[in-house]
C-alpha cells in the first residue's frame, strides 16, 4: 500500500513540476499575435488556393496587417474574394481598399486538331507533365498544349475544361478567379494569369512557339512566324518580339485591332470585341469611268446647248470686223 501511495505522490509532483516549467516557458516565449489578424482571417474565403501569393488564407491575412503598418493595401488581393472581400479587410484595417483590376487565366495555345495535325500518338500515363518529360506528345509542336488535362485537375473552381473537339482547355470567365493553379500545372507555361481588360475585352497572341517562322509553320497552321508585321503596325509600343514570338503588354495595349488585321496568321484574336462593321464596297474604276461616260440625255442636251451659246460668243466678235472692212471698201 505504501508503495501505490508513494507512487501516486511522486506522479503528482512530477506533473505539477512539468506544469509549472511549461506555464513559466508559455509566458517567456510567448509570441504576440495581433487580434486583427484573426479578424482579416475571418472574412477571407479560407480557399487556400495561393493566388494571392501567399500560404494560405492565414498568410494572407497576416500580411495585410502588416501592410497596414506602412498604411496602404497596394498589390494585396484576394482572388476568390475580390473587392467586396478587400473592402471588408480595409476596413478592419481602417484603410481604404485599393482599385486592383481583375485577372483571369488564358490559354495562349490555338493549336486545335484543325490546326495542329498529330503526327503520332502518345500511350502512357495522362498527364501533361509526364508526357512533356518522357516525349514531345503528339504533334510537331514541341511548345503547345499537350491536351491531358492537368490544369483541369488543379483548377478548385471548376473553372477549366477541356473541348473535345479542339483539344484544348477553356476558361470559364464567370468561375475563373486567377488564381494560378493552372498555370503553375502547366509544364508548357501556355496559360498565363492577365488582366480581364475593361468588359473583359483583350487582345492575345495565342502562340508561345520559339521556333523559327518555317519551323513553327510546318507545325501549326496558325502559330506565330514573328513575321514583325504587328510589331510595325502598333503606335503604342504594346507588341515586342523574343524568341521568334510575339507578346502584348496588357499595359501599353489601347485595342485598336490593328495587329490582328494584320496578322497573316491569324495568331492574335480579340477576346470579347464586338463583330466588325462591314466595309463599304469600293466601285471599280471601270464601273465610275462608265458611269462618267453615259450620262443623262438632259445632262448631254444641256452642255450641248453651252457649247453652242460659247460657240457663238467666240465667232461674233471676229465676225464684226470683217464686215466693218467690207463696207470701207464699197464706200471706196
Amino acid at each position: 500500500m505504501n508503495v501505490i501511495l508513494i507512487a501516486v505522490i511522486s506522479l503528482g509532483a512530477i506533473g505539477l513540476i512539468s506544469a509549472i516549467i511549461l506555464y513559466v516557458a508559455s509566458k517567456k516565449f510567448a509570441v504576440y499575435e495581433d487580434p486583427k489578424i484573426s479578424q482579416v482571417s475571418a472574412v477571407l474565403p479560407q480557399a487556400n488556393c495561393g493566388g494571392c501569393g501567399y500560404p494560405g488564407c492565414s498568410g494572407f491575412a497576416k500580411a495585410c496587417v502588416q501592410a497596414a503598418e506602412s498604411g496602404s493595401l497596394e498589390g494585396k488581393l484576394c482572388t476568390v474574394g475580390g473587392a467586396p472581400v478587400m473592402e471588408k479587410v480595409a476596413s478592419i484595417l481602417g484603410l481604404q481598399a485599393e482599385v486592383v483590376e481583375p485577372r483571369i487565366a488564358v490559354v495562349r495555345c490555338n493549336g486545335s486538331c484543325e490546326n495542329r495535325p498529330r503526327i503520332a500518338k502518345y500511350d502512357g500515363v495522362r498527364s501533361c507533365a509526364i508526357a512533356h518529360a518522357t516525349s514531345g506528345g503528339e504533334t510537331a509542336c514541341t511548345y503547345g498544349c499537350l491536351g491531358c488535362g492537368d490544369c483541369v485537375a488543379a483548377c478548385k473552381f471548376d473553372a477549366i475544361h477541356m473541348n473535345p473537339e479542339t483539344g484544348l482547355p477553356e476558361v470559364s470567365e464567370d468561375k475563373c478567379v486567377a488564381c494560378g493553379a493552372c498555370a503553375k500545372a502547366c509544364p508548357r507555361n501556355i496559360i498565363e494569369i492577365r488582366k480581364k481588360g475593361p468588359k473583359g475585352r483583350r487582345m492575345i497572341v495565342e502562340c508561345v512557339n520559339h521556333d523559327k517562322g518555317a519551323v513553327t509553320n510546318k507545325a501549326c497552321a496558325v502559330g506565330c512566324i514573328a513575321c514583325g508585321k504587328c510589331e510595325k503596325v502598333c503606335n503604342f509600343g504594346a507588341i515586342v518580339i523574343e524568341n521568334n514570338v510575339s507578346y502584348i503588354d496588357a499595359e501599353k495595349c489601347k485595342m485598336c485591332r490593328k495587329c490582328e488585321e494584320v496578322c497573316p496568321k491569324h495568331t492574335i484574336h480579340a477576346v470579347n470585341f464586338p463583330p466588325r462593321k462591314p466595309k463599304p464596297a469600293v466601285e471599280p474604276e471601270a464601273t465610275k469611268v462608265a458611269a462618267n461616260t453615259e450620262r443623262p440625255a438632259s445632262v448631254v442636251s444641256k452642255a450641248v446647248a453651252t457649247q453652242s451659246v460659247e460657240e457663238k460668243t467666240i465667232a461674233e466678235p471676229i465676225k464684226k470686223p470683217v464686215e466693218a472692212k467690207s463696207e470701207s471698201v464699197t464706200e471706196a
